[in-house]
């Protein structure tokens, strides 16, 4: 990165942070960069901010300090703020350049990479956004040290997705994270990296292959989106509301694709060991139904899912009647860790 700064010599640099990486990040990031920092902006931390009208405040900072076409934004966080940050500096004097360095697991093995920039509609997630790739993605494992462990789980539920979308076999030492070494660590975040950006890179815009990547994210957001709006629930990680969505679309995989009913038992047995059991009733499948006719992969009013025919073979654009999709949510409710 200061080799870049050296070279590009950009007007301004600017660094986005929220409350909390301003915290816990900003001085480990201050003493490994070279150059002047020309301001900071603070941003109020997690998803319910993440919202056009951030975005206007952030504009006005960057108008504020005198940022132009040749200025730089560096996004210091997780997914929130390389998606924010990224959108913002897309569309800022027409796009200026920017840097995503991801803080979380979840943002260096997902949101950083791939080029995907946004906001959220009011809870609908990611409705407004546009493809921008970051100059570069840094990623540097100093900043799991200022993780929870509930945040490391988080980020994790993506590298479980990557492997049941990417591998044939399914590794039983992803599910025991906690006791990773560094390296290890390092090794698991290059390999779900590499997962993703080879089919980002085959299918930037999501045509089609990239399309995969959304496994368990079309029940995951829809539940998301659900407990962000609901005041009775307690707001979920987005890896907690994407493990749900897993074992719910294993079972529609099972029951549309002759996915087996061992492995659908497999990976709800393994997933609800490591992840708690959502606060979730019957009650709720209606709400958590409308919000699925707003997800991005629909077409034409039909709700469109990626399921597994098998470890390591997706198939895109699954057609389910919702009868099926509310018989998959209470699989989930009927599914108990072992």
């Amino acid at each position: 990165m200061n080799e870049f700064l050296h070279q590009k010599k950009p007007s301004k640099v600017f660094v986005l942070v929220d409350e909390n990486t301003h915290e816990h990040c900003l001085a480990i990031f201050k003493h490994k960069i070279q150059k002047k920092i020309d301001e900071v902006f603070v941003v109020k931390a997690g998803e319910n901010h993440k919202n056009l009208q951030t975005c206007t405040q952030l504009w006005h900072q960057l108008t504020d300090f005198g940022a132009d076409r040749k200025s730089l934004l560096i996004n210091l966080g997780g997914g929130v703020i390389t998606d924010m940050g990224g959108f913002a500096a897309s569309c800022y004097k027409r796009g200026i350049e920017f840097i995503n360095i991801p803080t979380t697991l979840l943002s260096m093995v997902d949101a950083s990479v791939g080029g995907k920039t946004g906001i959220d509609l009011g809870v609908l997630k990611n409705q407004i956004g546009v493809f921008s790739n970051p100059k570069m993605v840094i990623i540097d494992p100093i900043y799991l040290k200022t993780l929870c462990k509930r945040e490391l789980k988080s980020g994790m539920a993506e590298v479980i997705k990557h492997c049941l979308i990417h591998k044939k076999t399914f590794y039983e030492d992803l599910f025991d994270f906690d006791s990773f070494s560094q390296p290890e660590q390092i090794r698991l975040i290059h390999d779900s990296i590499q997962i993703k950006n080879d089919v980002v890179t085959k299918d930037p815009k999501e045509g089609g292959l990239r399309k995969i990547l959304n496994f368990g994210h079309t029940i995951g957001h829809a539940v998301e989106s659900y407990f962000l709006q609901n005041n009775q629930k307690e707001t979920l990680t987005h890896g907690e509301a994407i493990v749900l969505g897993m074992i719910s679309e294993c079972y529609l995989s099972e029951k549309l694709l002759g996915f087996s009913t061992e492995k659908t038992k497999k990976v709800a047995q393994k997933l609800l060991n490591l992840y708690p059991k959502i606060d979730l009733n019957h009650s709720d499948f209606e709400e958590i139904k409308s919000f699925l006719v707003h997800d991005k992969k629909n077409e034409n009013g039909q709700i469109n899912f990626v399921l597994l025919k098998d470890f390591g073979n997706p198939i895109i654009d699954c057609k389910v009647s919702v009868n099926l999709i509310e018989e998959s949510l209470q699989y989930y409710l009927n599914s108990d860790s072992m």
